[in-house]
């Protein structure tokens, strides 16, 4: 029988090598988005970075708060520019945000390079279970610990390859941010239910075209070392 317990349902296992392709609901990255602008932050005078852009699905949404939206990923989705993040030497651009829903594998490399990138924020969304590991403590949040953790209340449903308006998932997710400036030490908040009310019929592509999104995410991921690391 299938072991359905809320320890092994809420694991999500990906070779080294794979591209981890998981695109996010655009009602996440809007609350995300309205959570900063109730902290005044002037998101609509700032530029935003997205590295890991996949099919736009976090982009899209960041244009609408955003003067300028900037997308790349290391595979070709038929959505912004093709680089890898990690390994792409000087930056190309200038962000005042850079914000992400970095693979899983490589989270901490992207939070210390966007870190060093970002002029005024970094947002990263990952597993609530990111925040463990003596290791990633140790590498990761001793030195530059994040200024919130944003913990939504609802579950955020993703799933390989594509988006599922239908889905539901035993996995917990939470928004890490790196707000420069702000006060030292790391606050905790509540996202509280908001995906109803920052839900759009139009944030789901047809199943046409996810099968063709679906054909490319087999394909290997650029290998680490192929370039000058940061």
């Amino acid at each position: 029988m299938q072991n359905t317990s809320h320890a092994v349902m809420s694991q999500r296992h990906e070779a080294p090598d794979s591209l981890d392709f998981f695109p996010t609901p655009c009602w996440a990255t809007r609350a995300l988005c309205e959570w900063l602008k109730a902290r005044n932050e002037p998101l609509h005078l700032a530029t935003v970075w997205e590295p890991a852009c996949g099919q736009g699905d976090m982009s899209r949404p960041l244009t609408e708060y955003f003067s300028q939206t900037y997308s790349s990923d290391v595979h070709d989705y038929g959505f912004g520019s093709v680089l890898d993040f990690l390994w792409m030497g000087a930056s190309p651009t200038v962000a005042d945000w850079i914000i992400t829903n970095p693979p899983f594998v490589a989270a901490e490399q992207f939070a210390k390079r966007a870190i060093s990138e970002a002029r005024e924020g970094v947002a990263l969304l990952v597993r609530t279970n990111f925040l463990e590991s003596a290791n990633r403590y140790k590498g990761l949040f001793q030195k530059t610990p994040p200024s919130d953790i944003l913990q939504f209340v609802e579950r955020v449903p993703m799933f390989k390859g594509r988006l599922d308006r239908h889905g539901s998932t035993a996995t917990a997710y939470c928004w890490l941010v790196w707000r420069k400036g702000a006060e030292t030490g790391t606050k905790f908040h509540w996202i509280a239910p908001c995906r109803k009310r920052l839900e759009r019929d139009g944030d789901y592509p047809s199943e046409a075209q996810q099968t063709e999104v679906r054909r490319n995410v087999t394909l290997p991921r650029v290998q680490l070392g192929q370039g000058k690391q940061p």
